[in-house]
Protein backbone atom coordinates (compact mmCIF):
# COMPACT_ATOMS: atom_id res chain seq x y z
CA UNK A 1 0.00 0.00 0.00
CA UNK A 2 2.86 2.38 0.74
CA UNK A 3 4.14 1.72 -2.77
CA UNK A 4 0.80 2.86 -4.21
CA UNK A 5 0.91 6.04 -2.12
CA UNK A 6 4.43 6.67 -3.39
CA UNK A 7 3.21 6.25 -6.98
CA UNK A 8 0.48 8.82 -6.35
CA UNK A 9 3.03 11.27 -4.95
CA UNK A 10 5.41 10.76 -7.88
CA UNK A 11 2.60 11.12 -10.40
CA UNK A 12 1.46 14.37 -8.84
CA UNK A 13 4.95 15.76 -9.39
CA UNK A 14 4.96 14.60 -13.02
CA UNK A 15 1.47 15.95 -13.68
CA UNK A 16 2.44 19.31 -12.19
CA UNK A 17 5.13 19.58 -14.86
CA UNK A 18 2.38 19.52 -17.48
CA UNK A 19 1.04 22.80 -16.08
CA UNK A 20 3.79 24.69 -17.92
CA UNK A 21 2.06 23.77 -21.17
CA UNK A 22 -1.01 25.62 -22.33
CA UNK A 23 -4.18 23.78 -23.21
CA UNK A 24 -3.62 24.69 -26.86
CA UNK A 25 -0.12 23.23 -26.75
CA UNK A 26 -1.39 20.00 -25.24
CA UNK A 27 -4.14 19.79 -27.85
CA UNK A 28 -1.48 20.10 -30.57
CA UNK A 29 0.90 17.50 -29.12
CA UNK A 30 -0.40 13.97 -28.89
CA UNK A 31 2.48 12.92 -26.62
CA UNK A 32 1.45 15.54 -24.04
CA UNK A 33 -2.15 14.35 -24.27
CA UNK A 34 -1.02 10.80 -23.61
CA UNK A 35 1.08 11.93 -20.66
CA UNK A 36 -1.87 13.81 -19.20
CA UNK A 37 -4.35 11.00 -19.75
CA UNK A 38 -2.12 8.21 -18.56
CA UNK A 39 -0.78 10.18 -15.60
CA UNK A 40 -4.28 10.87 -14.35
CA UNK A 41 -5.45 7.34 -15.10
CA UNK A 42 -2.58 5.73 -13.22
CA UNK A 43 -2.99 8.11 -10.28
CA UNK A 44 -6.71 7.49 -9.99
CA UNK A 45 -6.16 3.74 -10.29
CA UNK A 46 -3.61 3.87 -7.46
CA UNK A 47 -6.18 5.69 -5.29
CA UNK A 48 -8.72 2.98 -6.11
CA UNK A 49 -6.20 0.24 -5.28
CA UNK A 50 -5.43 1.81 -1.89
CA UNK A 51 -9.10 2.37 -1.10
CA UNK A 52 -10.16 -1.17 -2.00
CA UNK A 53 -7.19 -2.65 -0.15
CA UNK A 54 -8.11 -0.80 3.05
CA UNK A 55 -11.76 -1.81 2.76
CA UNK A 56 -10.72 -5.43 2.41
CA UNK A 57 -7.95 -5.41 5.01
CA UNK A 58 -10.07 -3.80 7.71
CA UNK A 59 -13.32 -5.50 6.69
CA UNK A 60 -15.16 -2.22 6.17
CA UNK A 61 -17.78 -3.70 3.84
CA UNK A 62 -18.33 -5.63 0.64
CA UNK A 63 -18.00 -3.14 -2.20
CA UNK A 64 -19.36 -3.98 -5.60
CA UNK A 65 -17.86 -0.92 -7.28
CA UNK A 66 -14.79 1.25 -6.92
CA UNK A 67 -17.01 4.09 -5.77
CA UNK A 68 -18.28 1.95 -2.93
CA UNK A 69 -14.69 1.49 -1.73
CA UNK A 70 -14.47 5.27 -1.40
CA UNK A 71 -17.86 5.39 0.33
CA UNK A 72 -16.82 2.77 2.88
CA UNK A 73 -13.69 4.77 3.67
CA UNK A 74 -15.86 7.85 4.23
CA UNK A 75 -18.38 5.97 6.36
CA UNK A 76 -15.58 4.66 8.60
CA UNK A 77 -13.91 8.09 8.83
CA UNK A 78 -10.78 7.20 6.87
CA UNK A 79 -11.45 10.10 4.52
CA UNK A 80 -13.57 13.22 4.74
CA UNK A 81 -16.91 13.83 3.07
CA UNK A 82 -15.25 16.37 0.78
CA UNK A 83 -12.53 13.92 -0.27
CA UNK A 84 -15.13 11.25 -0.87
CA UNK A 85 -17.05 13.48 -3.29
CA UNK A 86 -13.95 14.55 -5.18
CA UNK A 87 -12.55 11.03 -5.43
CA UNK A 88 -15.88 9.66 -6.62
CA UNK A 89 -15.80 12.17 -9.46
CA UNK A 90 -12.24 11.10 -10.25
CA UNK A 91 -13.38 7.49 -10.46
CA UNK A 92 -16.02 8.58 -12.94
CA UNK A 93 -13.27 10.20 -14.99
CA UNK A 94 -11.18 7.04 -14.77
CA UNK A 95 -14.05 5.06 -16.23
CA UNK A 96 -14.29 7.53 -19.12
CA UNK A 97 -10.55 7.35 -19.72
CA UNK A 98 -10.63 3.56 -19.81
CA UNK A 99 -13.88 2.90 -21.64
CA UNK A 100 -14.64 5.99 -23.70
CA UNK A 101 -11.22 7.52 -24.26
CA UNK A 102 -12.10 8.67 -27.77
CA UNK A 103 -14.91 10.87 -26.46
CA UNK A 104 -12.93 12.48 -23.63
CA UNK A 105 -12.63 16.25 -23.89
CA UNK A 106 -8.95 17.08 -23.36
CA UNK A 107 -9.97 20.50 -21.99
CA UNK A 108 -11.81 18.82 -19.15
CA UNK A 109 -8.83 16.64 -18.35
CA UNK A 110 -6.41 19.57 -18.55
CA UNK A 111 -8.49 21.46 -15.99
CA UNK A 112 -7.94 18.64 -13.51
CA UNK A 113 -4.34 19.77 -13.17
CA UNK A 114 -5.77 22.46 -10.88
CA UNK A 115 -7.02 19.76 -8.51
CA UNK A 116 -3.92 17.69 -7.87
CA UNK A 117 -4.08 18.69 -4.21
CA UNK A 118 -7.12 16.41 -3.89
CA UNK A 119 -4.72 13.49 -4.29
CA UNK A 120 -2.40 14.95 -1.66
CA UNK A 121 -5.30 15.26 0.78
CA UNK A 122 -6.19 11.61 0.17
CA UNK A 123 -2.62 10.56 0.94
CA UNK A 124 -2.58 12.53 4.19
CA UNK A 125 -5.94 11.20 5.31
CA UNK A 126 -4.92 7.62 4.56
CA UNK A 127 -1.50 7.93 6.21
CA UNK A 128 -3.34 8.66 9.45
CA UNK A 129 -4.81 5.13 9.28
CA UNK A 130 -1.90 2.95 8.21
Amino acid sequence: MLERLRIIEENILQLEQLKVHSLEEIKRQKMLQWALRYGLLETIQAVIDVACHLVSKYNLGNPETYQECIEFLREHKYISEESSKKLSQMIGLRNLLVHEYIKVDISRIYNLLDYLDDFRVFIEEIKDHI
